[in-house]
């Protein structure tokens, strides 16, 4: 009786195994957005991803907020 449920668990532990690898590749093969230029805002100056900002003539912003509240130095 023992030798049978010790194999039992060995049968069970040998496919859950197999079955996490199966799902492995899965997971990996899933397209990586291409990186993105990092860009200063002319406000506050934080650095963010290009495409997540505001731009207003040649100026990028972080924010709606912050392009409202800009004014260029004198």
């Amino acid at each position: 009786m023992v030798k049978f449920l010790l194999v039992a668990i060995v049968v069970a532990l040998a496919i859950w195994l197999l079955r996490g690898r199966r799902r492995r590749p899965d997971q990996e093969s899933r397209p990586v957005p291409p990186p993105q230029d990092m860009v200063g805002c002319a406000h506050c100056g934080i650095h963010f991803p290009r495409g997540e900002g505001v731009v207003a003539g040649e100026r990028q912003f972080c924010s709606e907020a912050h392009r409202e509240q800009f004014r260029p130095p004198r």
